[in-house]
């Protein structure tokens, strides 16, 4: 049986990464790690097919070191004893391990001493975060580095060289494409170049050739092969950010017609995870604490959309879309810490006061550290006035309320009653 595209053309070479120039170019971590042949144990995170296995395969051919896959959630401590026995065999292994955020203690325990005396050279591969996903155990003991969804440049490379390619590719078949549907392929699979070449694929076998023996693939096969339509975009996709701009603005404009207008355009060309994301950004950077609930009701609903997919996904974003843009609006928060980090980034910092400094360690009290503390729940209503800020930043305020509605009314009234006093 024929491999998938997609598997076919995994490259062999580190070279042959697409995209990833941030861990890949030739003087980056992982292409310096490569060149030295002085490979440390990873994880690789980030979206469906963006890349994480080719990098796997590309530093074992690169480095010439024997190559295992095994999937955490499937394969049991027998098959990683497999691997481990070949290690003893016949040196360093590479060993990807998919889904690792599901490495049970059992599998994870085993597997600890053979990574840290080299013998396994362990490439982990999760679409979680891995500061929230992974057992600190493992990692400790690794490098995490996070994999980006290809930009739409890079996915047409891929798709050309799979085109060409007459060995793994399709160059076997006379096939004829415009600029505007590989473009097609490339910008609706939101970075995915599994999703977009198997669909190409798709596309080339079950095509008929025609009169002159080529097969041509038009606009209409690519959208019935990817069961997307395109986003009218022009050459440069600036629609396609005009869109998300648009997006955006119409719920913190509380357009709610126009803001689930620009949702469907979103959802309709696939773009589920820069919908969510989107909407995720808009809550707290426009209604915030004009809603607090708002913001909570919104990852709900973002999550929900996660474990939904499309189409069934476009309902609890609605929902979401609904109450943001029909919320009161404020941007306090978002101004505030940009402010507060404007100020770290322009050198304007000063010393932690003495008071609030940790104490909890010998010799803290002899270099007063934390003894004039005064702990607010000692205190009526729980506040007391004490010194905050550094000195030099004593009076500086970076919340700054306008109230659109009665949350953020009740804050700014208690803000205003204790700050006069909370920096004395």
């Amino acid at each position: 049986m024929q491999q998938p595209l997609a598997f076919r053309m995994r490259p062999q070479r580190i070279e042959e990464v697409l995209g990833q120039e941030h861990l890949v170019a030739p003087g980056k971590i992982i292409h310096r790690m490569v060149v030295a042949k002085r490979l440390t144990s990873m994880i690789l995170y980030g979206p469906p097919g963006t890349g994480k296995t080719s990098i796997a395969s590309a530093i074992a051919g690169s480095t010439q070191y024997a190559f295992r896959t095994l999937n955490a959630a499937t394969d049991g401590k027998k098959e990683l004893e497999i691997v481990v026995e070949e290690a003893r065999m016949s040196g360093t292994v590479i060993l990807l391990l998919d889904e690792i955020h599901r490495l049970n203690k059992v599998k994870q325990d085993f597997l600890l001493p053979h990574l840290e005396n080299g013998r396994i050279i362990l490439i982990g591969a999760t679409t979680e975060n891995p500061y929230i996903a992974i057992n600190p155990a493992i990692r400790s003991r690794v490098q995490i580095f996070e994999v980006k969804p290809l930009a739409p440049s890079d996915m047409v490379i891929g798709l050309r060289r799979a085109l060409a390619d007459r060995d793994k590719g399709m160059g076997q078949y006379p096939v004829d494409i415009t600029e505007e549907v590989l473009a097609h392929f490339a910008s609706v699979t939101n970075g995915d170049i599994r999703s977009a070449l198997n669909a190409l694929e798709l596309a080339v076998l079950s095509t008929a050739a025609g009169e002159d023996g080529r097969i041509t693939i038009t606009q209409e096969i690519a959208e019935e092969c990817l069961q997307r339509k395109r986003l009218t975009h022009d050459k440069d996709g600036d629609a396609h950010y005009d869109v998300i701009s648009a997006f955006q603005k119409s719920i913190r404009g509380s357009d709610v017609d126009a803001a689930m207008y620009y949702l469907a355009v979103l959802l309709e060309a696939g773009e589920l995870v820069i919908a969510c994301r989107r909407l995720l950004v808009t809550a707290y950077e426009d209604i915030g604490l004009g809603n607090p609930g708002a913001m909570e009701r919104t990852v709900a609903a973002v999550q929900a959309a996660e474990q939904l997919g499309l189409p069934e996904a476009r309902i609890p974003l609605a929902y979401a879309v609904t109450e943001l843009a029909l919320s009161p609006k404020s941007n306090t928060s978002y101004r505030a810490i940009n402010e507060a980090m404007a100020d770290v980034q322009q050198g304007n910092v000063g010393a932690v006061p003495d008071h609030l400094r940790d104490a909890h360690y010998s010799g803290a009290k002899q270099l007063g550290r934390g003894t004039d503390y005064q702990y607010p729940h000692h205190h009526p209503n729980h506040w007391v006035a004490q010194q905050y800020l550094p000195d030099n930043l004593v009076d500086r305020r970076y919340f700054r309320p306008e109230p659109t509605g009665k949350f953020e009314e009740a804050l700014k009234q208690y803000y205003e009653r204790i700050k006069p006093s909370s920096s004395h």
